[in-house]
């Protein structure tokens, strides 16, 4: 079995999250996705909501085929190379694939490890408005055979933006599944504080 690791903040998830995986799906890239929430502790995000609400509005949204893991979720950092190794070791008979955004690849070569990530595991790249794929692959052109540009393009959405639209007070369901705008509204998140 193909397993693609898709991890992020999911802060929160959206509907260009689940338009990714299921495109991945359907075109037979993976065949089963699990997400990994970024845990609390991850010090390049400092607005992150607790994390199981995070971990909550994920599952609202796995349907056959998804998954979501708690794994990041430790009282320290969690680095991407430990979490494929550990969905590695735990599934020994199974592929398994990082799925990213190609701003993510553009500097993945200054992760802890992250280098061993294009040796070790197949990539499955989604490309982003303003970056170059053709770019990236000649910068990482030693490791071009696990690097899998994905035909499809990532629009403007971003969890920043939702994010901002609820703080203010606007729709997003347009952005946003409706079983996670109902969780968000039950749960008062991403409320301004007065």
């Amino acid at each position: 079995m193909k397993i693609g690791i898709f991890g992020g903040s999911f802060n929160p998830v959206h509907k260009m999250h689940i338009d990714i995986v299921m495109y991945l799906l359907k075109h037979n890239y993976v065949d089963k996705v699990i997400f990994v929430p970024t845990g609390i502790k991850y010090e390049y995000k400092n607005n992150l909501i607790d994390n199981n609400y995070r971990y909550e509005m994920l599952k609202l949204v796995c349907e056959n085929n998804m998954d979501v893991s708690d794994y990041e979720f430790k009282d320290k950092v969690v680095y991407t190379c430990e979490t494929l190794k550990y969905f590695k070791d735990a599934n020994k008979n199974d592929e398994i694939y990082f799925i990213c955004g190609a701003d993510n690849l553009s500097y993945i070569d200054k992760w802890k490890n992250g280098l061993d990530i294009l040796k070790e595991y197949k990539v499955l790249v989604i490309n982003r408005e303003g970056n170059d794929t053709g770019e990236l692959l000649k910068k990482y052109r030693k490791y071009k055979d696990n690097i899998i540009i994905v035909p499809m393009v990532m629009n403007g959405v971003s969890s920043t933006i939702i994010r901002k639209k609820i703080e203010n007070n606007e729709n997003v369901d347009e952005l946003v599944d409706n079983r996670v705008v109902k969780y968000i509204s039950d749960n008062e998140l991403y409320k301004r504080i007065r």
